[in-house]
């Protein structure tokens, strides 16, 4: 997962006495301010969306160290800082210009690809599996009733828009780029931009996040940061909502996909061409590298909990046994 690699670097550099609101913004630009993310974005959502994504994750993590300097947790802080330090330490020498010019530095970077999607793989298979059976079985006019989205607009209806798209991501359990699909349905039953955004930007707040984070920092730490990012997300979602109806920007609807011929050969097909290549290039250099010494080095990843596993594989099998129903 994503927001794992970035919980992970987060808990690594305050261990290294990187300050406590430093931390938090590398938690959520890890994870809401990456290239892959904007991407899936773009293609469910529009461009709206991703500078909404862009721009709102530097505001939200203005806001964010707003909020840790009127009620900064000195001593869950220390406490914190403690429990960090406890953890045995794994100290590595990086120079990424000698990485960049060596072939280790080349071989590793293969690595860290096939490591990646061995990571998001299953958040995006419960994400999307999570997504077609909410469109399927979950009504347009539940998610409406849900959202008020047939009241009148008003600034209490944007407001509780912005208060319920976290609680649903955390209802998903999955976050980051397994939200994306779940979010073109809220868009598309017209669910309020804030509310949408909200829902997107609550990476950090899904429970499986709140345990490692307990794992790393304890439980009263953890809570302090997702409650800190709850009401910064609500914050932020309102600025960008109407900050961009200010400028005429937003937008009416998310790009109708499930409409669209997913097999036209256009600028996606030929962009599908190159990414495969470049993934093979990648899955050979990860190859190589596991036949390396350098791969006895490495720190192994934490694995995923059985409950996930379990769970993916259960979604995994109702694609299957839909797959074979739909032909047959």
């Amino acid at each position: 997962m994503l927001f794992v690699c970035g919980t992970g670097c987060g808990r690594n550099l305050f261990k290294k006495g990187a300050h406590f609101i430093p931390t938090l913004a590398f938690l959520f630009a890890s994870t809401n301010l990456v290239i892959e993310l904007g991407i899936l974005i773009y293609i469910f959502l529009g461009w709206q969306f991703v500078v909404a994504e862009m721009v709102g994750g530097i505001a939200l993590i203005l806001v964010t160290w707003v909020l840790v300097k009127l009620t900064f947790p000195k001593k869950l802080v220390e406490e914190a800082r403690e429990h960090v330090e406890d953890e045995e330490d794994e100290n590595e020498e990086f120079d990424w210009k000698e990485k960049i010019r060596s072939k280790e530095g080349w071989l590793q970077v293969g690595h860290e690809f096939v490591m990646n999607w061995k990571m998001v793989w299953k958040e995006i298979t419960i994400g999307f599996t999570i997504a077609g059976m909410m469109a399927t079985f979950v009504s347009e006019d539940t998610w409406k009733s849900f959202f008020l989205a047939d009241q009148p607009d008003s600034f209490l209806k944007v407001l509780e828009n912005a208060l319920i798209g976290p609680l649903v991501a955390m209802l998903t359990f999955i976050g980051s780029m397994g939200n994306i699909p779940i979010s073109t349905i809220l868009a598309s039953s017209g669910v309020a931009f804030a509310g949408i955004m909200a829902f997107i930007y609550s990476d950090l707040v899904v429970p499986p996040i709140v345990a490692v984070h307990k794992k790393y920092y304890g439980l009263k730490t953890a809570l302090y940061i997702a409650g800190v990012f709850y009401v910064s997300i609500i914050l932020t979602a309102l600025g960008m909502h109407y900050g961009f109806t200010a400028m005429g920007l937003l937008p009416e609807d998310a790009k109708k996909v499930m409409n669209e011929d997913p097999f036209k050969i256009d600028y996606t097909f030929w962009l599908n061409i190159v990414f495969v290549v470049v993934a093979g290039v990648a899955i050979y250099l990860n190859k190589l590298f596991k036949e390396s010494d350098a791969h006895s080095h490495m720190m192994m990843m934490e694995g995923d909990s059985k409950f996930k596993t379990i769970v993916t594989y259960l979604c995994l099998l109702y694609l299957i046994v839909g797959t074979i129903l739909f032909i047959f």
